[in-house]
């Protein structure tokens, strides 16, 4: 979708409009979202920033899921001068010299790209405010981003929520490993430990989402972290594993990309399976037997040519599963 095409369905009459959730655990669905849910969405974000009208926002995501459209919207409420540039792995590259941009949105892999470049990590550093979301923020990035001088944001919402519905800072004194609702929001868990949300400005029901999270107030108020999704529960001889939790262990020494996943087994019920772009996956198998508990190791490692991701560049985990099925037979 174009900037052109979305501005001609944002103002074609309809209170609502058609959106696509990102696919990272099973097909993208579609959604008929309300365009004032938007609008209350945008300006909440805004209103936390403290964005001004005329300043500048950056559009580098895909118009085709919520938080590129969100981008434009957030211009639209606020009256920021949009920017727009082709959604690339590198968005800053082509940015002219004198250009300054107060606000942007980005995923992990682009801010990744954009640090590996001189001239484009003193424009990422450069902007005011950058919010990262649609994917993990590993502890090695999260380091580097720590001393920014401006501020930078993790982010955590979902299609449903319009975009985000609570941020944590990651540069500077305030960082901190903890998500602060805005204040229209409130949580709660289920009786399975995940999220429950309840944000009336922009949802029209309470969400049960699938991350599991941990809740706790401070002075300041309400805040919770995630520990992973449910789906992402690998129950294998009796031993839970949670794959968020056994990747961060493993991204700082397996410099390949990879991924965890699972097959089913019939002597443990679900094995855990490491997919991974390294050629020698003997050498991958030896690095998980000395970073790991006995019990988390996986009990296969399969090359693939390339790690499945969504459109947006989250892990497409559903995919993964049937794939190391698929491998795992193969070679059985």
């Amino acid at each position: 979708m174009t900037l052109e095409e979305f501005l001609q369905e944002w103002r074609d009459g309809s209170p609502t409009l058609l959106v696509h959730t990102s696919g990272s655990t099973g097909s993208p669905k579609p959604l008929r979202v309300e365009k004032q849910r938007m609008l209350n969405s945008a300006r909440i974000t805004c209103d936390f920033l403290g964005l001004k009208p005329g300043q500048s926002a950056l559009l580098c995501m895909p118009l085709d899921y919520i938080a590129g459209k969100m981008m434009v919207v957030r211009s639209l409420e606020r009256q920021l001068r949009l920017i727009s540039v082709a959604p690339t792995g590198h968005p800053l590259a082509e940015l002219p010299e004198n250009c300054t941009i107060d606000f942007a949105a980005m995923v992990p892999l682009q801010v990744y790209n954009s640090l590996q470049v001189p001239r484009e990590r003193e424009r990422l550093q450069a902007i005011g405010h950058l919010i990262i979301g649609g994917g993990a923020i590993d502890e090695e990035l999260r380091a580097v981003l720590a001393s920014f001088p401006n501020a930078v944001w993790s982010s955590y919402g979902m299609t449903e929520t319009l975009s985000h519905i609570a941020l944590r800072r990651l540069s500077g004194p305030g960082a901190s490993s903890w998500y602060r609702p805005f204040p229209s929001v409130k949580l709660g868990l289920d009786a399975n430990g995940c999220l429950v949300i309840q944000a009336p400005l922009v949802s029209p029901s309470t969400l049960v989402t699938h991350d599991r999270a941990e809740l706790t107030e401070d002075d300041c108020g309400c805040c919770f972290r995630i520990l992973g999704r449910l789906d992402n529960v690998i129950c294998s001889g009796g031993i839970k594993l949670q794959i968020e939790e056994v990747e961060a262990l493993l991204r700082p020494v397996l410099h390949a990309p990879f991924l965890l996943t699972k097959r089913p087994d019939r002597k443990f019920g679900e094995a855990a399976v490491i997919l991974t772009e390294a050629a020698d996956v003997a050498a991958v198998a030896r690095t998980c037997s000395e970073v790991l508990p006995r019990f988390w190791r996986p009990r296969e490692v399969l090359h693939v040519e390339s790690i499945p991701l969504t459109a947006t560049g989250k892990p497409a985990r559903a995919e993964a599963e049937k794939l190391a099925a698929r491998l795992a037979a193969a070679e059985g």
